[in-house]
């Protein structure tokens, strides 16, 4: 397995952060089929091939994907593809 790790920080508030991060979850939800749960401030997900957390804290983001075989070979496109997300949906800094 492979994994993704991405830490960022954004200037949201609490409130706006958490319903950006479930608007995220919603929106991989419909686009690759993704179940997901929260647990807090956790956000849980997962489908074949794929799953791992989302944090959401005050002032930070944290990102974890565990990906499997075939979807290790796309790691560069999927990270590359967070950053841009995270950097417009939430004005993140790495």
């Amino acid at each position: 397995m492979s994994l993704i790790d991405i830490h960022a920080h954004h200037r949201l508030s609490r409130e706006d952060a958490l319903s950006a991060a479930n608007d995220l979850s919603r929106d991989l939800a419909r686009k690759f089929d993704i179940d997901y749960a929260w647990e807090g401030e956790v956000i849980h997900f997962e489908r074949p091939g794929v799953h791992g957390q989302i944090w959401v804290t005050d002032g930070e983001l944290r990102i974890k994907a565990h990906l499997g075989f075939l979807l290790a070979m796309l790691k560069g496109p999927i990270e590359r593809e967070i950053i841009r997300y995270l950097s417009d949906e939430f004005g993140c800094s790495f």
